[in-house]
């Protein structure tokens, strides 16, 4: 009898997981409460799959051998309540999908950068003529790679949703960013269960395992420092702040990688990708690079080459000496922190959206210094008017983002810049952070 698998939502990870459940020979049954896509829908139907949507019907979902979940979906949710208590094991995609791929796996994970990290291991890679392909939180499904285009090498960003559903599933090489506060409304508001679950991305490596990890991040040090018995792969720190005997490290603004010879290094002004943030970042891209044993001239080529990703930090548009970036991806704190932190210009700040418990006092040094003033975006800008009404003369209220960037436009002058980073999640008044910064930009065309 086949095993059946049920599989909740319909968007990229949950279409691809039922193709490969199916080409597998697992009798598959595919949910959504909402709608699908058109596209999702259309594969489906394409490769007979039976789904249904706008609703979850339980008798067709309670009858499941093994559930994967969308990572959108909460614990919290009633249907995974109701599944937990028929004792179904839960999973993620990832999870399912690695039993069945024969490649090697590289996981990014981590509060921020995970998204940069991950397409410009992909570039480097890709470009030095390696099978490798990109997926995870990004990109394609990990699950339709692995039953339609099976790679070499697999490069996924990894977030802690993904994780915390995972059980047998290892990473070659296991990138750790950082940890800084973010969705503690999915841990209980306990930082310690989400440092956790970050750390899970260490699950299951043995001593032929490579785990990437940044020295200069605070919880991921004192994690280490009470755990690193728990961690039996090879540990390679990164730091921007001191020398590193063997890993990666910025010193007289030299980028420089010594874990195998020939040493690399680059003058940080060569790097398409600017600020301290993408120091770490490419710190940690050149340890994965240099591992796989990447030349040192292909490895500078394409750090010289690599174009950011959109809604990170994009500069895209300038119009009477004002300049507009699009930060739609900065959805906490710590990624506003490193926005303000790389600005050389006077910023107008759109900023606003579901607060996940931000504390943003950590900002208030950084906006006296480069907010001249903030246009708050969300159906409660309340927190945000609290806390920076005082720090800077105008602080505006705005829902919707036609009116954010007109009154940002007004407030900017020749040499300033506008900035949307919105330190919050999107789901107030946008489908997600790419509509969000898709919106940002037609608007400011408009003007």
């Amino acid at each position: 009898m086949k095993k059946r698998i049920v599989i909740l939502g319909g968007g990229e990870s949950g279409v691809g997981t039922a193709i490969l459940a199916q080409k597998q020979g697992y009798d598959v049954f595919l949910s959504d409460k909402g709608m699908l896509a058109d596209k999702y829908k259309n594969q489906l139907v394409q490769y007979g799959i039976d789904f249904e949507e706008g609703t979850h019907t339980e008798a067709n979902i309670l009858n499941a051998d093994e559930v994967m979940k969308s990572p959108g979906i909460p614990d919290k949710a009633e249907m995974i309540q109701k599944i937990k208590a028929k004792g179904i094991s839960i999973i993620s995609e990832l999870e399912f999908a690695y039993r069945y791929q024969k490649g090697k796996i590289i996981g990014i994970t981590g509060s921020n950068g995970k998204t940069t990290t991950t397409n410009l291991i992909y570039h480097v890679f890709k470009n030095a003529g390696l099978n490798v392909g990109m997926a995870g939180n990004v990109g394609n499904s990990f699950a339709y790679m692995v039953a339609e285009e099976p790679k070499d090498i697999y490069v996924l960003e990894i977030s802690s949703f993904q994780l915390d559903d995972m059980h047998t599933f290892k990473c070659d090489v296991a990138i750790l960013l950082n940890i800084t506060p973010d969705h503690l409304d999915r841990y209980n508001y306990e930082m310690k269960n989400y440092v956790y679950s970050k750390f899970k991305i260490t699950q299951n490596q043995t001593d032929n395992d490579l785990f990437i990890y940044c020295k200069d991040d605070k919880e991921t040090e004192d994690f280490m420092k009470a755990n690193s018995h728990k961690i039996f792969s090879e540990k390679i720190p990164f730091s921007i702040l001191e020398p590193i005997d063997k890993g990666g490290y910025i010193k007289e603004e030299q980028l420089i990688i010594n874990i195998s010879e020939p040493e690399f290094s680059m003058h940080t002004q060569e790097l398409t990708i600017k600020g301290k943030h993408n120091h770490y970042n490419s710190l940690a891209a050149g340890i994965a690079a240099k591992h796989f044993e990447i030349r040192n001239e292909k490895l500078r080529d394409c750090f010289a080459s690599f174009t950011a990703i959109s809604h990170r930090l994009e500069s895209f548009l300038s119009i009477n000496g004002v300049e507009y970036i699009n930060d739609s991806k900065a959805t906490n704190v710590n990624s506003t922190w490193y926005a303000l932190e790389s600005l050389h210009k006077k910023a107008v700040w759109i900023v606003g959206g579901v607060d996940k418990g931000n504390d943003y006092d950590v900002l208030l040094d950084l906006v006296k210094n480069k907010v001249k003033a903030i246009v708050c975006l969300g159906e409660d800008n309340f927190k945000l008017q609290q806390t920076f009404s005082g720090i800077v003369d105008v602080v505006l209220s705005t829902n919707n983002m036609k009116d954010a960037v007109r009154s940002a436009s007004k407030l900017a002058a020749k040499g300033d810049c506008v900035l949307l980073s919105p330190c919050c999640a999107s789901f107030d008044l946008f489908k997600n952070y790419e509509d969000r910064g898709d919106q940002f930009k037609n608007c400011v065309r408009e003007l």
